[in-house]
């Protein structure tokens, strides 16, 4: 049974409704709105007149801005009050904008966060110019009720085809712009823990690795120091232990700085740096790259922990005996393609982490790749293969990199 088409009030399609001439439960709802629209609008216009008039004229002052920023923010409600209305009479789909993005704890911040909202400045605009529309529509409803009762419907409809114009025009969110604003404010939060958590790590592996090493080390040479008279045999073994100890913090560091930010990626780029990291792999790994010149240092530097991550996830989970990394450039995209021949069944919450204490998952390897307007792909059926594509800018590599 197929479902009947929807209604043009229910289909969120930008089109308007069509005329019509019969009085419908739609046709009282619109009616209820135009009769609305003169209380509504004249307390819209008088509210916006008077925070402009007070607060503008007191930003010369202390108290003027702040002010300002609580008017704005009052204007704001009106505007979802205004939807909540477009909403239950006229039956329109709109969502809501993205809040105010306040960056910073403090009075300021969030002050200057409020006047510089473009979405509190549309709501005021709407509010201050409707009211010479709201007093004629008004006036045309109440006479077409009285006196043009056979046209009514016809112009409830005209007059509230332009009321929903106005709504999408300065109420609804401005679309692909502010989604993305709101993406990115969120991707810079993923961004950001993160960075904390990768620092977090860093002290970690060189409290319990290289720092403890070397504090060992301190101490066996401070004791191979006092046996240096006394007991010179023993004082030379005490040092050729510390030897030993000394390249194994050396090899930690090492280890390290490669988990940072390995030489060989700065050195020669990521088909060199991913070959070099899927020798260490558990499952024979080949790497075939297409890359004819290098992207952004950052993206490179994505794309190879990505791959890291992934290669872990081979190693622990997979049961994977073979596995494949191709690397090419389509247009202004880096695509970087791990497969393996395992058991499948790959889902978000695998983890996998540098040092071991469990990770992001590829959950969270979507959220960093995110985070610089990338996209993570996983095709994993149940017994494989498994295939995931991570998907980068491309970005132009700065002559400094080169």
């Amino acid at each position: 049974m197929s479902a009947s088409p929807a209604s043009p009030y229910e289909s969120g399609e930008e089109r308007l409704p069509p005329p019509r001439g019969t009085f419908g439960a739609q046709t009282w709802r619109e009616i209820a709105h135009l009769l609305g629209n003169l209380p509504v609008g004249l307390i819209g216009f008088v509210y916006v007149t008077a925070c402009v008039f007070v607060g503008g004229g007191l930003s010369v002052t202390v108290v003027g801005l702040p002010l300002l920023a609580l008017c704005l923010l009052g204007c704001r409600l009106f505007g979802k009050l205004e939807r909540a209305r477009a909403r239950g009479l006229l039956r329109m789909r709109i969502d809501e904008p993205s809040p105010v993005h306040v960056p910073e704890k403090g009075a300021v911040s969030w002050i200057w966060a409020h006047l510089k909202d473009s979405v509190a400045w549309r709501h005021a605009l709407y509010a201050f110019i409707r009211l010479p529309w709201d007093v004629f529509t008004f006036v045309i409803t109440l006479m077409s009720l009285f006196v043009g009762w056979p046209v009514l419907p016809w112009v409830a409809r005209g007059l509230t085809n332009v009321d929903r114009a106005l709504v999408r025009g300065l109420l609804s969110p401005s679309d692909e712009l502010e989604r993305r604003i709101a993406e990115l404010e969120s991707d810079r939060g993923t961004v950001v823990d993160t960075a904390a958590a990768d620092l977090r790590r860093i002290e970690r592996d060189l409290h319990d690795g290289a720092q403890a090493r070397l504090v060992a080390l301190a101490m066996g040479l401070g004791l191979a120091k006092e046996k240096l008279l006394e007991d010179p045999e023993a004082a030379a073994e005490m040092v050729d232990e510390a030897h030993g100890e000394v390249k194994l913090a050396l090899q930690e560091l090492r280890d390290l700085a490669r988990g940072i930010h390995p030489a060989i990626l700065t050195d020669r780029g990521l088909g060199p740096a991913l070959s070099a990291l899927s020798a260490r792999c558990t499952v024979p790994v080949k790497v075939v790259s297409d890359l004819t010149e290098r992207p952004a240092a950052a993206i490179e530097g994505i794309a190879y922990f990505t791959v890291s991550e992934l290669l872990q996830n081979i190693s622990k989970h997979s049961g994977a005996r073979t596995a494949q990394v191709d690397l090419w450039r389509s247009d202004q995209r880096l695509l970087v393609q791990v497969q393996d021949d395992g058991k499948g069944g790959a889902t978000s919450s695998l983890t996998a982490s540098p040092s071991g204490s469990g990770g992001t998952g590829l959950a969270g390897l979507a959220e960093r790749l995110g985070s610089v307007d990338g996209l993570l792909v996983l095709d994993s059926p149940e017994g494989g293969p498994t295939v995931i594509t991570a998907e980068l800018p491309w970005r132009r590599r700065e002559s400094a990199d080169r």
